[in-house]
């Protein structure tokens, strides 16, 4: 085994090359004040020697605590890599967290020792994804003076939290109108939570577009339960199995939609032959579906950069244009939506 080489210093190196230990700093340094071929000379000796240095004191970054509540599903997944992707152009850390889905199960004790443990790991601000934040959270934020901002609130937005959105009234209106134009009349609407603010946003613009038409949404129309792919599912098997069921769907997400799909297909249903469904958010689940599902793309992962960067102006004490910010939705239309009237074409052929 060949014996250690001894750790090379700035005294060694200046001795070989004829120069002070300053001479030799300042060529590691880069300084100007050194003649050209001194420079060189040093150079030549620190290669020789194979010097590295000490290693470099580390950088501290700043940290951003990142939480969500319940499962995580396409939409949040989506959420987390425009947070990561804004975090890595903004040079700072992002460290994810889950939080207790419901309410109840956060006491305000622990409300206080969560905010404690995120200014005990020096967090600059926090980002929530659909959280349903209580009053305890707030509190608790408020007076470490750590800032907040969440993306898609499950409660309805509060004047005195900053949250990141899109235009989900619009979108609702928008994929309601979409299916009206086809022909559709009887129309359902399959959402998530009731409290959910983005979720009263999209219902309202559906009754906003089906009451314009003046076409009827019975009571049995709408159901409401959660965004994920098993509501869909058994939401969908309701409408389906009511005495009059819908020809079109509605569906508040991606998963709500692809779940509704399934219950479609369970029953010997067509989409869109006998059943048009429209989803919520363009998830790379909306083009992996069998058909192709048409949906209201929200820009996702925009949204996790602009709350990203709000929370950075926050933590630097800037004031932000506007506590709630929503970015344009728009219609992607693909195989999932059809006019009824190829429902009786099909029957007749």
């Amino acid at each position: 085994m060949p014996p250690l080489r001894s750790r090379v210093t700035l005294a060694t190196v200046a001795s070989s090359a004829g120069v002070s230990v300053a001479t030799v700093s300042k060529v590691l340094n880069g300084r100007s004040d050194v003649s050209e071929s001194t420079r060189a000379r040093v150079q030549e000796v620190l290669r020789e020697h194979e010097y590295v240095g000490r290693r470099p004191e580390p950088v501290e970054r700043a940290t951003l605590e990142l939480f969500f509540q319940g499962v995580v599903n396409s939409y949040s997944i989506e959420v987390i890599q425009g947070v990561l992707e804004a975090g890595q152009s903004a040079e700072v850390d992002i460290v994810l967290s889950s939080r207790p889905p419901r309410p109840q199960a956060r006491s305000t004790g622990r409300a206080a020792q969560w905010i404690r443990d995120l200014t005990a790991s020096n967090r600059r601000a926090a980002i929530g994804i659909t959280s349903d934040l209580t009053a305890a959270d707030l509190a608790a934020l408020s007076r470490a003076r750590l800032p907040l901002v969440v993306v898609d609130p499950l409660n309805i937005a509060q004047p005195d939290v900053t949250s990141v959105g899109s235009t989900n009234f619009a979108g609702g209106m928008a994929a309601t109108q979409h299916l009206l134009s086809l022909g559709h009349r009887r129309i359902a609407y399959l959402g998530g939570p009731p409290t959910s603010g983005c979720n009263q946003a999209r219902m309202n613009g559906f009754r906003g577009a089906m009451e314009a038409a003046g076409a009827p949404v019975p009571k049995d129309y709408v159901w409401l339960r959660e965004f994920l792919y098993a509501d869909g599912l058994a939401g969908g098997a309701a409408l389906l199995d009511l005495p009059e069921p819908p020809t079109a769907i509605f569906a508040g997400s991606d998963e709500v939609a692809l779940g509704a799909m399934e219950a479609a297909r369970a029953r010997g249903l067509r989409v869109p032959e006998d059943l048009s469904i429209v989803g919520f958010d363009d998830t790379q689940v909306a083009r992996l579906a069998s058909p192709q599902l048409t949906t209201v793309k929200q820009p996702i992962r925009e949204m996790g950069a602009v709350a990203l960067r709000t929370a950075l102006q926050l933590a630097a004490g800037e004031k932000v244009d506007s506590h709630h910010v929503e970015l344009a939705t728009r219609l992607i239309i693909r195989d999932s939506t059809a006019s009824p009237a190829r429902i009786s074409a099909a029957a007749v052929s």
